[in-house]
């Protein structure tokens, strides 16, 4: 059967995920509708359809009178957000590794190797979307299709969070190392070690983020 063709709409959520992952729009930039319409070739009817997606996932805000932004980041929202991703990624490697055969296990093994070599190329949409398909390749074989549901939407609205952090010096060579770990714990089928390296892995990110976002917050003047 010949592959559905993507509509304009679905093209256009796409290239604004990419353009807010990987920085062309910034966190707390307003959208400009006309200019973007114009960048993408498209009409503003599917561009306010795209937004209204990403607005109801918390990637950007409309402010009534002024218009569309990219949603600042946020380290209380963020905090939070990382909280419900702990309960509910623990309960999602709970009930998933009763389920993986040794072949799950390899497809998921081959899936770092892709994160790998996305990091090997510095890009970052690459490098996001692998490490996406790394985790869920997982929670995935919970078999629990809600609980997949809401996880998906905790990471889309921590998009822009991801890239700050894997922009971050050395945050790749940590990533591998507790991807590492995880498999090793799958490989075992050791419940407690899974949830203990995904945990330590969240762990990293929001410590090594809420750095950055306090950096830039108080940015230390250089003394001349």
């Amino acid at each position: 059967m010949k592959e559905k063709s993507p509509t304009t709409q679905e093209v256009v959520l796409h290239l604004l995920r990419t353009d807010i992952l990987t920085g062309v729009l910034r966190p707390g930039q307003q959208i400009i509708q006309e200019s973007l319409a114009s960048r993408y070739g498209v009409s503003r009817a599917p561009l306010r359809e795209a937004m209204r997606v990403l607005e109801g996932e918390g990637q950007i805000i409309h402010s009534p009178h002024r218009g569309y932004f990219v949603t600042e980041l946020d380290l209380v929202n963020m905090r939070e957000v990382y909280r419900l991703r702990e309960i509910l990624e623990s309960e999602a490697i709970r009930a998933a590794i009763p389920n993986l055969t040794d072949t799950d296990i390899q497809a998921i093994a081959a899936m770092a190797d892709e994160v790998g070599a996305a990091a090997a190329s510095g890009e970052l949409l690459a490098i996001t979307l692998a490490n996406r398909r790394f985790h869920f390749m997982i929670f995935e074989a919970s078999q629990m299709p809600r609980l997949i549901r809401i996880l998906t939407q905790l990471w889309d609205a921590t998009d822009v969070y991801r890239s700050v952090y894997f922009s971050a010096h050395g945050s790749l060579q940590i990533i591998a190392h507790e991807h590492s770990g995880i498999l090793d714990a799958l490989r075992a089928r050791d419940v407690a070690q899974a949830i203990g390296w995904q945990d330590t892995h969240r762990d990293h990110a929001l410590i090594s983020i809420a750095h950055q976002l306090d950096t830039l917050r108080h940015p230390v003047i250089p003394v001349r």
